[in-house]
């Protein structure tokens, strides 16, 4: 399945049975937007992540084993994000 990416270039992609979720360069991407999410095997979105602030894009994505997303912030910020929908479960600062 080729991926194209809405603003930027695609940074990570994480293949599941849903879909892919992928994860776009912060270089040039609108931070009003987010920067990670899911798309089906027509290309359709079906989540944007939701940002534990307005301002930060996302940085590094990773799969869990128990089906959540790992990803760190542009402010330094450690999130959790549900697979299903995107939205955020904890978010906590590591600076």
């Amino acid at each position: 399945m080729e991926i194209i990416p809405i603003y930027t270039k695609v940074e990570k992609l994480i293949e599941i049975k849903r879909g892919v979720v992928v994860m776009e360069s912060t270089d040039g991407f609108p931070v009003k937007e987010t920067n990670i999410y899911m798309v089906d095997a027509n290309g359709d979105i079906l989540w944007k992540a939701e940002k534990p602030d307005p301002r930060i894009l996302f940085t590094k994505i990773k799969l869990n084993e128990d089906s959540t997303i790992s990803t760190f912030t542009s402010d330094g910020r450690f999130c959790e994000l549900n697979l299903e929908t995107g939205k955020i479960i904890s978010s906590s600062s590591f600076r």
